[in-house]
């Protein structure tokens, strides 16, 4: 998975005076599963599966029915499928210690592989990062709809789209936080032309939760960071939608 940070940025030569400073810290966990295992198949099968799964490390620091739990452990996932080595590489992301003893231990194909992320940014920093992200936009409801009734998302799925979803993110130097269309931005920026964007295979719940269906992308590229604190945020919440069916954690190294 590569999601190991490395201590490789540079500093680019543009970068404007009194530039700042933010630190990262978090708690991710790279679990490789054996794709063949049944408990895994389900995971691959259904989004649901894969989501119980994830949260299933962090039982009990929150009572039952507290509402957004995810979102308050700062819990993120992302995942590869490699078929020709039967392996599904999982990285969990969280502002918490995981503890992942109620997987099978014979879906493991190795032992969880816990690291302590504790990173510096400073304005300037080059990173290169992956994504994968839910890449929709907004259509609002029909004129004449009742008051309550909320647009749909339609997911895009051509790259070019995703590219464009994704420069809505970003954010020059000197840009807020928030860009004028109320878009929260990343504190970073890139050349768009320079990234690399692959469509990924929809994912859904085909049991517990029919018609959820998660359109994904996934992003590569470097990044040069413009406000730190924003680019942190980014870090710890993701970005996008469907960060609870493992989409919207940026891995950086």
């Amino acid at each position: 998975m590569g999601h190991h940070p490395v201590n490789t940025t540079t500093t680019a030569s543009n970068v404007p005076s009194g530039a700042q400073v933010a630190r990262f810290v978090a708690a991710q966990t790279l679990l490789t599963l054996d794709s063949r295992h049944p408990f895994v198949g389900k995971m691959l099968i259904d989004a649901q599966d894969m989501h119980r799964t994830v949260m299933s490390g962090f039982l009990g620091w929150l009572e039952d029915g507290t509402q957004s739990p995810r979102s308050q452990m700062g819990i993120l996932s992302t995942w590869t499928v490699d078929l020709r080595q039967a392996r599904l590489n999982l990285v969990v992301q969280s502002s918490l210690a995981a503890d992942w003893s109620r997987i099978p231990s014979a879906a493991l194909a190795e032992n969880p592989e816990p690291l302590t992320i504790d990173r510096t940014f400073r304005t300037g920093d080059q990173v290169a990062f992956r994504a994968v992200v839910n890449p929709v936009r907004a259509v609002p409801a029909p004129a004449g709809s009742p008051p309550k009734r909320r647009g749909t998302r339609v997911p895009h799925t051509r790259a070019e789209h995703v590219k464009g979803w994704f420069a809505r993110r970003l954010q020059p130097f000197g840009e807020p936080a928030v860009a004028p269309d109320g878009v929260t931005r990343m504190g970073a920026d890139t050349d768009t032309d320079r990234i690399a964007v692959r469509m990924l295979p929809v994912v859904s719940s085909p049991a517990s939760h029919k018609g959820l269906r998660i359109a994904r992308a996934e992003i590569k590229g470097t990044l040069t960071v413009t406000d730190p604190k924003s680019f942190v945020a980014s870090l710890a919440q993701g970005i996008g939608h469907a960060r609870a069916y493992s989409c919207g954690l940026i891995l950086v190294r």
